[in-house]
């Protein structure tokens, strides 16, 4: 299973599924990040922690362990 926080830098990848429970869930889809969707990785701050990301036209940072939630394609 390979999670958003294992992609590179300048990788465009696709969400397959969501693996949060409840609140964190909804915000991380509150975010637009939903399954089939395509994320770019901007950028990763020095210490790894947060991710910047572009979905659906604009510009996000999502926390490490946010990313881990987020099941993407092989």
């Amino acid at each position: 299973m390979r999670t958003l926080r294992d992609a590179g830098i300048g990788e465009t990848v696709k969400v397959k599924k969501l693996t949060g429970e409840g609140a964190i869930k909804r915000r991380i889809m509150d975010m637009g990040i939903t399954k089939g969707i395509e994320v770019y990785i901007r950028k990763v701050a020095p210490l790894g922690d947060p991710m910047e990301v572009t979905v659906r036209g604009y510009e996000l940072s999502v926390r490490k362990a946010d990313a881990e939630m987020i099941e993407i394609e092989e």
